[in-house]
């Protein structure tokens, strides 16, 4: 039994393990869908007013950026650590996504110190 055990306890620990990898997809698929949730993302914050719109173009700008250079490295064929260097870039724009939407800063013309701009 306690054989038993221990080998149903190391097959699930294998499987947990091999779980995150095979989740997420490799290649152009992920950086898409990755650049398409930040921009979902600046959306939903704009409609929420948890952004203004000068913090979503700021965001969007940097998206674009991200996006750019994914063509510069397509070029030559996306390399693996092309492929993590824009992972790593729009990781940066998406937590600075959560930033601004959490500054208390409110879109649609309202700003923390109650005043329009």
């Amino acid at each position: 039994m306690k054989k038993m055990l221990l080998t149903l306890v190391a097959v699930s620990a294998l499987t947990a393990a091999a779980l995150p990898a095979a989740a997420a997809p490799r290649g152009a698929n992920n950086i898409n869908a990755h650049q398409a949730q930040i921009e979902h993302r600046i959306n939903q914050g704009v409609r929420g007013h948890k952004l203004t719109q000068r913090e979503a173009t700021q965001l969007r700008t940097q998206v674009r950026q991200v996006a750019r250079l994914e063509a510069r490295y397509r070029v030559n064929g996306l390399q693996n650590w092309e492929r993590q260097d824009l992972d790593r870039r729009l990781d940066r724009v998406g937590a600075q996504v959560t930033a601004q939407m959490n500054d208390r800063d409110r879109g649609g013309g309202h700003y923390a110190g109650g005043y329009r701009r």
